[in-house]
C-alpha cells in the first residue's frame, strides 16, 4: 500500500514540474533600458559678471571752453582698464587717450589723458557707474605746447551683448584750474560711445 502511494505522490509530483514547461514555463518580464533626454547645448549669454579686463574704442563730441572762448569738436580714442565685481557693486581703474582738436583762439587743446576709477551697479548685463580721477590736457600756446595737470567726473553705462563685447556710453566732465598760470579754467566736457572688448 505504502509503495502504491509513494508511487502516486512521485507521478503527481512530476506532474505537477513538468506543468510549467508545457505552459511554456515561467518568463521574467523584459525591462526595457530607459530613454535618455536629449542634450541640448547651452546658449553662451552674459552672467553678468563684469571681473576681468578690458579694452574699448570711443567716439563722440567734446565742448572746450577757456577764457570767454569756447570751441566744439570731435573726439576720439583709446581705453583699457580692469573692473572688479563683488555681486552687486564694481570698482574697477581705467586708463585712456582722447584726440580732441579743439581750437580756442591762440591755444589749442590737442588730447585729454585721464587716470581714475569708476564705481557701478551690477544689473546683469547692464553696468551704469560714476568715475572720477586725474586729467592731463596738451595745449599748443603762443609761448609752445604745455601739459596742464586737471581732474575729471562723470558718468557712464555699459551694456554685454555677450560674454566678450559691449556697448557704452559716458559723459565726463573736464576741468584744468589755473591753467597755464593765467588764473582761468580750461574745461572740457566730453560724450561718446564706445566698444569694448573684455578678456
Amino acid at each position: 500500500m505504502n509503495k502504491k502511494l509513494l508511487a502516486g505522490l512521485a507521478a503527481i509530483t512530476a506532474s505537477a514540474m513538468a506543468l510549467p514547461a508545457v505552459a511554456g514555463g515561467y518568463n521574467p518580464p523584459v525591462v526595457e533600458a530607459p530613454v535618455a533626454a536629449p542634450v541640448v547645448a547651452p546658449v553662451s549669454s552674459p552672467d553678468g559678471d563684469w571681473t576681468g579686463g578690458y579694452v574699448a574704442g570711443q567716439l563722440g563730441w567734446g565742448h572746450s571752453k577757456f577764457g570767454g572762448l569756447d570751441n566744439d569738436s570731435a573726439v576720439y580714442g583709446l581705453r583699457g582698464g580692469y573692473d572688479y565685481d563683488f555681486g552687486k557693486f564694481v570698482l574697477g581703474a581705467n586708463l585712456d587717450w582722447n584726440k580732441v582738436d579743439a581750437d580756442l583762439g591762440a591755444d589749442t587743446v590737442n588730447d585729454i589723458a585721464r587716470l581714475g576709477l569708476r564705481a557701478g551697479y551690477d544689473m546683469g548685463r547692464t553696468l551704469v557707474y560714476v568715475a572720477a580721477g586725474a586729467a592731463r590736457a596738451n595745449v599748443d600756446t603762443p609761448t609752445g605746447s604745455v601739459d596742464e595737470d586737471g581732474f575729471y567726473a562723470g558718468v557712464g553705462m555699459d551694456y554685454a551683448i555677450n560674454d566678450r563685447w559691449t556697448v557704452g556710453g559716458e559723459i565726463l566732465q573736464n576741468r584744468f584750474t589755473d591753467f597755464n598760470g593765467t588764473n582761468s579754467t580750461l574745461s572740457t566736457t566730453t560724450a561718446g560711445l564706445n566698444v569694448g572688448f573684455r578678456f
